[in-house]
Parts: C-alpha cells; structure tokens; sequence
C-alpha cells in the first residue's frame, strides 16, 4: 500500500500536468509552457517529487516496473544492450526494410556493421540521470528542473539543434544540441507532462533529428489500466510516429506503464508505407493521451486536494533542505 509521502507526492506530479492541461484549453499551449517554466518554486517542488518518488519508492519497490525483477531504468538500459551490443533486433529490421524497399523500387544497398562501444544517450526529463551508474553508456541529461548536478537545464521543445553539442560557460545550460548525434533518446515519463499534442509531437520530431540513423527512441509512458484498454491510442502513436520516419520495434504492456521502442528507420519509405497499409479510420497524426479524454476540469474536491498535496511536499522540502539539501540517491539510500 502507498505512504502518505507517496500519495503527496504523486498527487503533486499529477496536479500538476492537470493543470497545464485545463490551462491549455484555454491559453495558447507554448504561452502556457512559458508561464510554466518561471515558475521556479513549482518546478522545484516537482523535482524534488519525481526524484523522491523515482529513488525512494519506484526504482524501490518496483512499483512503476516493466519486469517484476527489474526496474524502469533497467528496462532502458536492457532494450539499448539488446539493440545495439547484441544486434538481433537491429539485424532483424535492417532485412525487413530491405525486403520492403526491394518491392518498392530497384534497390541495392549495403549495410554496414553498427558499432560502438557506448550507447550514447539523451535523457530528457532525466531528474536525476540514473543512467549515469552504468559504464557502457554515454548520457547526456537534461531537465526543465535538475534534480542532481549531473543534470543540465535544457528545454527540450525550444533548445536549437546544430552541428554539435554546446553548453555555456559552467556548463549548466544547453545552447544547441547535435543533428544525427545519438545512438538512443529516452523519453521516461515525459510526453505526458507536454499539455498538448504538438508539444509531444514536437519532442519525437527533435528525437528523430538528433538520432543517428537506426538509433532509438525508447518511451515509457503511464498507464495502469488493463492489457487493450489503450490499444488504439497505442497504434495511433505507431501510425503518427510512423509518419515521422519511426519504425515501431518493441513494445510492453506491463502493471503500470507501457514501454516501446521506436527505430529511426534507414529509409523512411518503409514507415511510410506501413501508415498507408494499416491506417484505419480513427487514425490521425496526434499524439494524444488518456488523460487528454478526462472531464475538462478539476472537480473543486480535486483542486482542494491539488493544494493540500503541493502544501505536504512544500513542507517535505523545507525538511529536507534543514538537512542538506534535495534528498539525492548518495544522501538517502545508502
């Protein structure tokens, strides 16, 4: 059963992306976001909630698991060791396009080995970069709102793309990130927090440019109810990602999220003519979510308790900070 820290805590992270939604409902989505971000208070609290919620309860107990023995990050980390070090997926989907595009026109192409030594990785929305521990990856991690020093503060929907990486001068921020860079982007937790479809479809679309060819975007998105219940929703995902140049390779339905793995494919006729053999009526180029389909509003029992919540965690926090700061994975859990 949930803790009392817990249930604040959650109920804070959920008030919040509410909140965002209903407000872009009736405000222009990017004025909506802007406001967001000077919100610096908030945006505190809220890092400090995913990251007490992320060491101490889910990465824990397993409670936001994608196996019973392994945990979100894990799942991450085995999905790039399957693809990229392995390669049976990646060798698997390199015949199926050519099989597609030797149909399609005269084709004769010639592959060559995808070899690296480390996954190179952008983690947005990271937190706390717990991708960091692990020797065989590369991480570049950003975050509207770092919740460790590794974390670079970067808004994925505005930073400019360009020719390499740059940061300013501590590095704290982000000026631009590469074109064709990364082997993998993760997506943990994050296209729900975007209050409008073209936020989220804005997110892939970056995704897409600062990946390789044939790297990964890997997402992990909530979602608690049963096995089907979000079946269209997710296979209108595939058809819109699909559009973009994204081939579907991997997905998982488990207790509280679903997890995929989306290919940037070689040649994107490939997906392009996956969305034309499987679109069906209800498909259409948007990424939306279940919570996009909720009552317009908060009930006022609702926002009271969006309240009550935000006020717990305000409290945690100055409790926390009388001790030394955000409670990071080194100071709490060791």
């Amino acid at each position: 059963m949930a803790s009392e820290e817990q249930l604040a805590l959650s109920g804070l992270i959920k008030s919040v992306h509410q909140r965002l939604r209903d407000s872009s409902k009736e405000t222009p989505p990017d004025q909506v976001w802007r406001e967001h971000l000077q919100n610096e208070d908030l945006l505190r609290r809220y890092a400090v909630a995913m990251h007490t919620l992320a060491t101490c309860y889910w990465d824990k107990t397993m409670e936001v698991s994608c196996k019973k023995d392994n945990s979100r990050i894990e799942w991450v980390v085995n999905s790039c060791r399957e693809y990229f070090f392995r390669s049976r997926l990646l060798n698997l989907f390199r015949e199926k396009d050519d099989k597609v595009m030797k149909a399609l026109e005269n084709f004769n192409y010639q592959h060559h080995p995808y070899e690296i030594s480390r996954v190179r990785l952008l983690d947005v929305g990271s937190c706390y970069n717990p991708f960091s521990e692990f020797a065989d990856f590369e991480v570049t991690a950003i975050d509207i709102a770092p919740a460790h020093e590794s974390v670079i503060y970067c808004d994925f929907l505005e930073v400019p793309l360009g020719q390499s990486l740059t940061t300013d001068l501590k590095p704290s921020s982000i000026d631009s990130l590469p074109l064709g860079y990364f082997d993998a982007v993760a997506f943990c937790l994050l296209l729900e927090y975007m209050p409008s479809s073209d936020q989220r479809l804005l997110c892939c679309q970056k995704a897409y440019a600062v990946l390789k060819p044939e790297g990964i975007l890997l997402v992990i998105t909530p979602d608690s109810r049963h096995q089907g219940a979000n079946a269209k929703l997710m296979k209108n995902w595939r058809f819109t990602l699909g559009l973009m140049g994204f081939t579907r390779i991997k997905i998982e339905k488990l207790e509280h999220v679903t997890c995929m793995v989306f290919r940037k494919s070689i040649f994107k006729e490939v997906s392009e003519r996956w969305c034309r053999i499987h679109k069906e009526d209800y498909m259409t180029a948007v990424l939306n979510i279940p919570q996009d389909f909720k009552n317009d509003t908060m009930s006022n029992e609702d926002d009271d308790q969006g309240e009550h919540v935000e006020k717990s965690v305000e409290d945690m926090v100055e409790i926390r900070e009388m001790f030394g700061g955000l409670p990071f994975v080194d100071d709490e859990m060791n």
